[in-house]
Formats: C-alpha cells, sequence, structure tokens
C-alpha cells in the first residue's frame, strides 16, 4: 500500500485528491495538511469526503511528517512549494507538485513571470513536466513531476499533434479559453463572490497571463523552435471547466476529415483524451467530474485555418486527476486506476 501525504489539502485541487483517491486501492491517504485549517477534520470542510472523517488536518512540518508517506502531493500557492518540494525530493521522496514552481524548465523564466526568485535550479532540472500525452515514459522514470496548469493542458493537447506534423504556421496561433470560478483557487476575494460572478463574462490577464510561458515552452519543444502564442483566458459564470478553442493558419492544404484522421492517429490510444467524431465539439458539461480531455477539429476552407477545440474539467485533468494519473505512471499502476468512474461528485 502506497502511503500519501497531500500537502494543501484544504483547497479545491486537495480535496479533489482527497476524493479521486478515495477510491484507489493502493493508497492510503497518511496525511493532509493545512495551515489555516489545522485541527479541523476533513469533513469540517468538505462533509461529502465522509471517508476522510477522521483525518485531521496538521500543519506542513516537513520533518515531522517526512516519514510518514512514501509520496507527496502537493497543492500549494506558487511560490509556496519550492521549499517543501526541494526538501522531499532531496530525501528521495516521490513528489507530483501542483503549483506551477517546477514546470518552467528555466529559473530566470520564472521569476520573470512569478516575480519571485527559485531558489532549487538543481531540484528544478530535475523535474518532468506532467502531461502523459507527452511525456509518459519520462514520468515513468520520474521521481519529481510537475504537474501542468488547467490552460496549459487543454491548449498543449490541442495543439501537439499539429505542430508534430507541420500543419500549422507556428507564428498564427491563437488560444483562446473560458474558465469556471474554481480555477482561481478557494479564496474569498470580492471579485470571485457570486455577485461579481454570476451573469458575468469577461477576459482578464490579457497578454500576461502566467500560463503563457509554460505553453510555449512545450510546443517550443515539439517544434524544435521557439514557439510564441497569443493566449487570452476568460471566466466563465460556472463552478468548473475550461473549454479551450485554438485558431492556427495550416501550412498546407488539407480536409477536415484528414485532420481528424492525423487527431485519431496521435490520441486514439490515449485512455483520457478523446477525439470527437468529424462535425462533433466538447461541452464543459460532458467533462465535468472527469479526467477526460474531449476534443474537436475542424478546418475553415475559406481562410485556410485550422481550429481545435478542447474541454477539460480544470480541477481534475487539469489538476488532481492528471496528478493522479502522474502517479499510477511513476508507481507502475493501472494508467487508469482511481479515474474512470469520478464523476460522480455532490
Amino acid at each position: 500500500m502506497l502511503r500519501v501525504a497531500i500537502c494543501g489539502g484544504s483547497g479545491y485541487a486537495g480535496a479533489e485528491l482527497l476524493r479521486i483517491l478515495a477510491a484507489h486501492p493502493h493508497v492510503n491517504i497518511t496525511v493532509a495538511t493545512s495551515e489555516k485549517s489545522a485541527g479541523k477534520r476533513v469533513t469540517d470542510l468538505f462533509p461529502h469526503l465522509y471517508r476522510y472523517r477522521d483525518v485531521i488536518y496538521e500543519p506542513l512540518d516537513r520533518e515531522k511528517i517526512i516519514s510518514r508517506a512514501d509520496l507527496f502531493f502537493m497543492a500549494l500557492p506558487h511560490a509556496a512549494s519550492q521549499v517543501a518540494v526541494d526538501f522531499f525530493a532531496a530525501q528521495g521522496k516521490k513528489v507530483i507538485d501542483l503549483s506551477a514552481d517546477y514546470r518552467l524548465r528555466d529559473a530566470a523564466t520564472y521569476e520573470e513571470w512569478y516575480k519571485v526568485p527559485h531558489m532549487f535550479p538543481g531540484t528544478l532540472k530535475k523535474a518532468v513536466y506532467g502531461l502523459p500525452e507527452l511525456h509518459r515514459k519520462k514520468i515513468s522514470r520520474a521521481s519529481l513531476v510537475a504537474n501542468p496548469g488547467c490552460y496549459p493542458t487543454g491548449a498543449i493537447i490541442g495543439l501537439i499533434p499539429a505542430i508534430k506534423k507541420g500543419l500549422i504556421k507556428l507564428d498564427s496561433i491563437v488560444i483562446d479559453s473560458k474558465s469556471g470560478t474554481s480555477g482561481a483557487g478557494r479564496q474569498s476575494e470580492v471579485s470571485f463572490s457570486y455577485c461579481e460572478i454570476n451573469e458575468g463574462f469577461r477576459a482578464y490577464s490579457i497578454a500576461s497571463h502566467r500560463h503563457t510561458p509554460e505553453i510555449e515552452q512545450e510546443l517550443s519543444a515539439a517544434a524544435g523552435k521557439s514557439v510564441m502564442v497569443n493566449f487570452t483566458p476568460h471566466l466563465l459564470p460556472v463552478d468548473r471547466g475550461i473549454l479551450t478553442t485554438i485558431y492556427a493558419k495550416l501550412a498546407k492544404g488539407l480536409e477536415g476529415k484528414d485532420v481528424h484522421g492525423i487527431y485519431q492517429a496521435a490520441y486514439g490510444k490515449e485512455p483520457f483524451t478523446r477525439v470527437l467524431d468529424t462535425g462533433k465539439f466538447p461541452n464543459v458539461k460532458n467533462v465535468r467530474g472527469t479526467n477526460l480531455c474531449e476534443l474537436g477539429v475542424a478546418v475553415n476552407k475559406r481562410t485556410a485555418t485550422l481550429i481545435v477545440v478542447t474541454a477539460i474539467d480544470n480541477l481534475v485533468k487539469g489538476a488532481s486527476g492528471q496528478a493522479v494519473h502522474n502517479m499510477n505512471i511513476m508507481m507502475g499502476f493501472d494508467e487508469t486506476e482511481a479515474l474512470n468512474a469520478i464523476a460522480l461528485f455532490p
């Protein structure tokens, strides 16, 4: 039985980890940390997680908890994971970090976008970017996995086949994403209150969102050259889900059926990426609570443009579900363990 600690277990991502792992036959949750909720039971915050009624949140005391788990999920805010991840990794523990602290391979790029220095560039070099559709083999050998961001997950999956097959002009990529409010985390800011969000729809962080360099990093690696994108996120008045629509000029004349075949070949064997039939496109409602990325493709022949639409649940495929998928790969478990039947939740 794998002993697992969830550091930051009182946030949305931490709660989703608890929910998903409740169905995992090879996992025992031995630690759940929370600074603000230390001393409270998990069910005090999340009554639906009744299985954990005897689990009490505790502070993140690294020395105290290190011997009580074999694998550590770090569901902490950006910049707050750096020290803890380095500590546990240095002690030979398996670590999956859900923050952005170990996603960007270049420490200077991280500091530019997150406005804090990276204190552990040596540990950063050891981190594997945890998108299974791209890096399955590296993940299987990794001790430290940087779980992808929610927006990058849908965007990268939507673009990789087109880039690898040279279908598009790399300087023409536009990524338009809409996310539910849980993507902002479990915080009490006025701008995320019901009255501010309900019946509204707005763009934010235009030309400056921190997920931009993460998307560009992975696309550039796939292309073998530098790729820059126009990425604009929007806030939807729904709890969860991300719908991403991607536009790029075609580099060659192609029919929609040709592109669909390329995407089907790329993802046909993937357990959690589903290419929809020609003419069909995803809806965030259909992936809610699942680890699926649903994807539809089309060609606008009039403008010679490839259009790709992806939908994920930002808290599952965009965070905790993907983290569990990475754990399964790292530990040699069936990749779909605990992830095939998680759509039902309060």
